[in-house]
C-alpha cells in the first residue's frame, strides 16, 4: 500500500512522514510529495519515494500521484490560493485512482465563523462532490503557533493579545502528524475511516493568563498578559511593520478566540494516537529548542 503525503517540505507534512515511518509504514510504500524535492532529499536517503508535485502546476500532479492508494493532503499555506490549489489535487488524485484522501481541515469548518474556514469548507465541499473517499482531520489550533508570543516575552516581559477570557486547545504540530499517519495507515489496513470527520484539538484548553504564567515558567522571568482591544491589537501589528490586511487577519483571529471558537476539547485527537495530547508547557519548550 502506498501513502502520499502532500507538502512534506513544511511542517506538518514532514512530521506525517516522520510519524509513518515511526509507525512501521516501509520506507518505499511512503511517498514524499514536494514543491522542491531538494528540501526532502534526506528522506530519499532513507528509502522514501520523492516526487516533485506543485499546486500551480497541475501536470506535476498525474505523474506525483501514479500507484498510490491512499493521500493525505496537507492544506496549502497560500491564503486565497488554496481552494484552486486543493481542486486540482482533487482531480489529479481521482485521475490517478487514488482510494482515499485524508485532508488536513479546520475546526467546525462546516459550520464555524473562525475567518480561516472558508477555504477548508469549500475545499470538503469539492472532495466531497469529487466522488473520492475522504477523511477529515479538522486540525485545531498548534501550540507552535504562540512560539513568538513567548520570544516576544522574552524581551518585554508580556504577552499583548486582544484574545479576552478566551480558551485555546492547542496541541503540538506531533500530535496532529501522528493522527494523520495513523489514520491513513488504517485505511490501508482496513478500509477504516471512510467518511469520518474528526474534530482534532489538544486535551486541555488554556487562556492567556496560563500562557503568560507558562512562558514564565520556560524564560525564567515574570510574564503578564496585556490585554488590547481589537483596534489596539491592529494597530500594534501595523507599529510592528505587518500591512493592515495582515493585521486585521491576526486579530480578528484573536477575536474568535475571544468568542471560543478554538476551544474545544473533544478528545478525538487523544483516542487517535493512544495517548495524551503534548501538554502546552513541553510543546512550547520543544518547539523554542527546534
Amino acid at each position: 500500500m502506498s501513502i502520499a503525503v502532500t507538502g512534506t517540505s513544511g511542517h506538518l507534512g514532514r512530521l506525517v512522514v516522520e510519524s509513518l515511518l515511526a509507525r512501521g509504514a516501509s520506507p518505499a510504500d511512503v511517498v514524499a510529495l514536494a514543491r522542491t524535492t531538494s528540501k526532502v532529499a534526506d528522506l530519499a536517503g532513507r528509502g522514501v519515494v520523492v516526487r516533485e508535485a506543485d499546486y500551480d502546476r497541475p501536470e506535476t500532479l498525474a505523474t506525483a500521484l501514479d500507484g498510490v492508494d491512499v493521500l493525505v493532503l496537507v492544506s496549502g499555506s497560500e491564503i486565497g490560493q488554496r481552494v484552486r490549489q486543493h481542486g486540482a489535487v482533487a482531480d489529479a488524485a481521482k485521475g490517478a485512482g487514488v482510494s482515499r484522501v485524508v485532508y488536513t481541515s479546520a475546526p467546525h469548518a462546516d459550520t464555524s465563523s473562525l475567518v480561516v474556514v472558508p477555504e477548508h469548507k469549500a475545499t470538503e465541499e469539492l472532495l466531497a462532490a469529487s466522488g473520492l473517499s475522504t477523511t477529515f482531520l479538522r486540525n485545531g489550533w498548534y501550540t507552535e503557533n504562540y512560539v513568538p508570543d513567548v520570544q516576544q516575552a522574552a524581551q518585554t516581559g508580556e504577552i499583548a493579545r486582544s484574545a479576552g477570557d478566551g480558551r485555546v486547545a492547542s496541541a503540538s504540530r506531533g500530535d496532529y502528524a501522528e493522527a494523520a499517519a495513523v489514520v491513513a495507515l488504517d485505511v490501508g489496513r482496513d478500509g477504516s475511516h471512510d467518511g469520518a470527520v474528526y474534530e482534532l484539538s489538544g486535551d486541555a484548553a488554556w487562556d492567556f493568563d496560563e500562557l503568560a504564567s507558562t512562558a514564565a515558567e520556560i524564560l525564567g522571568r515574570p510574564v503578564a498578559y496585556r490585554r488590547l482591544t481589537s483596534d489596539e491589537h491592529r494597530d500594534l501589528l501595523v507599529g510592528a511593520g505587518l500591512d493592515e490586511g495582515t493585521a486585521g487577519f491576526l486579530a480578528g483571529l484573536d477575536a474568535n478566540t475571544g468568542d471560543g471558537l478554538l476551544s474545544e476539547t473533544s478528545g478525538d485527537l487523544a483516542r487517535l494516537i493512544g495517548r495524551p495530547t503534548t501538554p502546552l508547557v513541553d510543546g512550547l519548550r520543544r518547539a523554542l529548542t527546534h
